[in-house]
């Protein structure tokens, strides 16, 4: 049933949607409300049509060539010269700008009452509004499995999808592709530790220590162990904890720089071929405001500094609330050990450190997924009070605040457990206790390499494998669901088309959003601490491969059209990007420094080991670094040594750190550690950053071809301008007869320069 009251034109094209409950249509109210907002939407130029099913109720939206025309003649176009508008008239509107022009006018659109139509979705006036899916069969040949390792149509996704999700795809396969050098040099890497796994001195003098006996690491561990029982943990330890991390660690903050300036390449390219070199997000946006409202009022940029002060308190509390939740997974670890200590199983009892380990990691995870809706909750609240002045500025100060939210709750435990687990706990006889009742934990015996890899696999190998099963599955599902709940499928194609693209999962905002997110997060596991593991390269590379089409698997067959948006870059996530990269080289500096065992190892090998000595010797220069390492703990300074399982023989034992052995204070050899320690982080931030604002430099944003493209259309259209304005002096003027003068020098010069032009 027709009830536009324009005339309807030859070659309709409903390009979007309005649904609603077809028990609506027995309220007067609602039917009254329904008619007001689509009045109002053909009052500014659009027809309406609406068809009912046994459910629904389904308004078509388009807008009359009139709306297109008063686009073209209001935005500037990317080139710039006028008379591209006058031939806009005969141009195809393309179908992406017909639903970005039509969702922007029904989303501020308002019935004589004021209610928008987010207003009315609420009071149960329609339910949905959506963009129609078309029959695309590149797109549909691109959402299937067997075209994972097919070039991404990335064209053809911007011709559908829009600008914003097609620079999203072809960043994620910048990204995908620049992961391989990055995930082979890792597992060299990694690999690497496997050729020295019986060579190394330090796990030969581990797995020969039976004499050694180590200090109880905690309350659950009321016996001394022999330093040998930890010659597994300390082989795989030199698997991801050898020389080649530090070479690693640089080798991740340039590869960083390079894909960020090579993407920037990338970009520049792409958008010069989309013609948008030159667009302004700003200009866009006040054209479609002046579109819905002639009497458009711009608005100003302003700053309240009461505002930001308030949004930086309470940013700073839930920060604050971050590192809160990190404290409590310290809690629970303290609180964990002592209950797997007295567990009935013995293989808990045995390997306490390893099971609160892993379970710690898993608790982390679920703190994540919790604590992901509390940061996008208040994120959005935040921008709220803040009051951005259009859409792409809200967009970009939420993607600040969310992301230094998620930030701390992704990484506050790692940061915990690569810088402060084991380092403040004291020594045996004086530990420091929680509560002053359960004693904090240790770090594993072959030292906190081990814990801070067992949490970075199982967070990033949970995220990835639950999200991407979570990510697919929910919308297949959801879309199984509704279409068993829907009516029979209607003899009208059209009607038919309409419900098959209202049976589709919903989409919103956040959409393209949270896949942003996602990868942003994953850029930071894959990046920051990757000196701690390794493997985290290619983790990432074999998610990538999986997400790329489970997103264009969701876009084309589970999800109702995105609403296309037009962009020339990423955005914010560019300087999210460059964060990471910054925050990476400081991370993996410290790892290395504080958290491994190289700089203790270097300091050993040049200044205590037997090598200095006997210059010729063919002794290894780490012979006797295990003995160096550990400290010696009297028993009789315990103060219940009689409670510890075979402390009859026993007079005393070691432990990790660098104590004296009567008084237990730091020595001097810990304090010449940290020195080092400090210097090192030092040295290589500066020489990390020095290095990624070389490889910044040496590779320039944007191509040279892209520059010179760009210039030559500069003065090609001056060129037009200088002729035009010949043209027209010579029409006022009119022809006039030669002058028998003699030419001058300045006539000669200029009449040549006219020439040239």
């Amino acid at each position: 049933m027709e009830i536009s009251s324009c005339e309807t034109e030859a070659s309709e094209q409903w390009d979007y949607v309005l649904v609603a409950d077809l028990r609506t249509q027995t309220d007067p109210r609602q039917v009254q409300q329904q008619w007001q907002f689509l009045e109002q939407l053909r009052r500014k130029g659009f027809h309406t049509k609406m068809i009912k099913d046994q459910r629904q109720v389904f308004f078509g939206i388009r807008a009359d060539n009139s709306v297109f025309d008063l686009y073209h003649t209001l935005l500037l176009e990317p080139e710039g010269p006028a008379r591209q508008a006058e031939h806009a008239e005969a141009t195809a509107v393309p179908v992406t700008t017909r639903i970005r022009i039509v969702d922007f006018v029904v989303q501020k659109n308002k019935t004589s009452a004021g209610k928008t139509f987010e207003n009315l979705m609420k009071d149960g006036v329609f339910e949905a509004r959506f963009p129609l899916h078309k029959e695309e069969k590149k797109l549909k040949t691109w959402a299937q499995w067997r075209s994972m390792f097919h070039k991404q149509p990335v064209d053809e996704i911007r011709n559908y999808f829009g600008e914003k999700v097609a620079l999203y795809f072809a960043w994620l396969g910048w990204y995908t592709y620049m992961l391989v050098p990055a995930a082979l040099t890792g597992l060299v890497v990694f690999l690497s530790g496997f050729s020295l796994f019986e060579a190394s001195q330090i796990s030969k003098e581990i797995c020969e220590a039976d004499n050694i006996l180590m200090c109880p690491l905690g309350d659950h561990s009321r016996r001394y162990q022999r330093l040998s029982e930890t010659c597994t943990f300390a082989k795989l330890t030199h698997l991801f904890d050898n020389d080649g991390t530090v070479v690693f660690a640089i080798f991740m903050a340039l590869w960083a720089t390079v894909f960020l300036e090579i993407w920037k390449r990338q970009r520049a390219s792409v958008v010069l071929h989309w013609k948008l070199y030159v667009w302004d997000e700003d200009q866009e946006e006040m054209a479609l405001e002046l579109i819905h409202c002639p009497g458009y009022k711009l608005q100003l940029h302003q700053h309240s500094y009461l505002r930001s002060t308030v949004i930086l308190v309470l940013t700073l509390l839930m920060i604050s609330l971050m590192i809160g939740m990190a404290h409590v997974l310290v809690v629970y670890r303290v609180l964990a050990s002592a209950l797997f200590s007295s567990s009935a199983l013995p293989f808990l009892e045995e390997q306490v450190t390893t099971a609160v380990v892993v379970t710690g990691a898993l608790v982390h995870y679920v703190t994540i997924v919790i604590m992901t809706k509390v940061n996008k909750l208040v994120a959005l609240k935040l921008c709220d009070f803040e009051k951005p002045r259009t859409f792409s500025e809200r967009e970009s100060r939420f993607t600040i605040r969310f992301f230094t939210l998620q930030f701390f709750t992704h990484f506050s435990s790692l940061i915990y457990i690569a810088f402060i687990l084991g380092r403040i706990n004291g020594h045996p006889g004086k530990s420091t206790r929680l509560a002053g009742l359960w004693k904090l934990e240790e770090c594993h015996a072959s030292g906190c390499m081990m814990d801070l890899f067992v949490q970075m696999a199982i967070i990033m190998g949970l995220k990835q494998t639950l999200s991407n099963c979570a990510e697919y599955l929910g919308p297949w599902l959801a879309h199984k669901w509704r279409s068993k709940q829907a009516s029979a499928p209607a003899r009208d194609p059209e009607l038919g088309d309409w419900q098959r693209n209202y049976l589709l999962n919903p989409v919103n905002t956040f959409s393209l959003f949270d896949e942003f997110m996602e990868m942003m997060i994953q850029y930071g596991f894959t990046t920051i601490f990757v000196a701690a593991f390794p493997l985290a390269p290619l983790l990432a590379l074999f998610s990538n491969l999986v997400e790329i089409r489970l997103d264009a698997i969701k876009m084309v067959r589970l999800q109702r059209r995105l609403v296309p948006r037009k962009a020339k870059d990423i955005g914010t996530w560019l300087q999210v990007l460059e964060t990471i990269g910054v925050l990476a080289v400081i991370a993996n500096g410290m790892v290395i420094a504080f958290t491994s065992e190289f700089i203790p190892r270097v300091v050993y090998k040049y200044r205590y080991s037997p090598c200095l000595k006997e210059a010729n010797s063919t002794v290894d220069c780490l012979t006797g670094y295990v003995n160096h390492s550990l400290s010696v703990f009297y028993t009789k300074d315990f103060q219940d040594p009689d409670g510890i399982e075979g402390s009859e023989n026993v007079t005393h034992c070691r432990y990790r750190d660098y104590r004296h052995p009567r008084h237990y204070t730091l020595t001097r050899k810990f304090w010449f550690l940290l020195a080092i320690r400090l210097a090192f982080v030092i040295l290589f931030e500066h020489v990390a950053l020095c290095i990624k604002l070389i490889a910044a430099w040496f590779v320039p944003d944007v191509p040279q071809s892209v520059k010179n493209s760009v210039l030559e259309r500069k003065y090609q259209h001056l060129c037009e301008k200088m002729r035009e304005r010949q043209r027209l002096g010579r029409v006022r003027t009119g022809p006039q007869p030669p002058t028998p003068t003699h030419p001058t020098a300045a006539s000669i010069f200029f009449s040549a320069r006219s020439t040239d032009v």
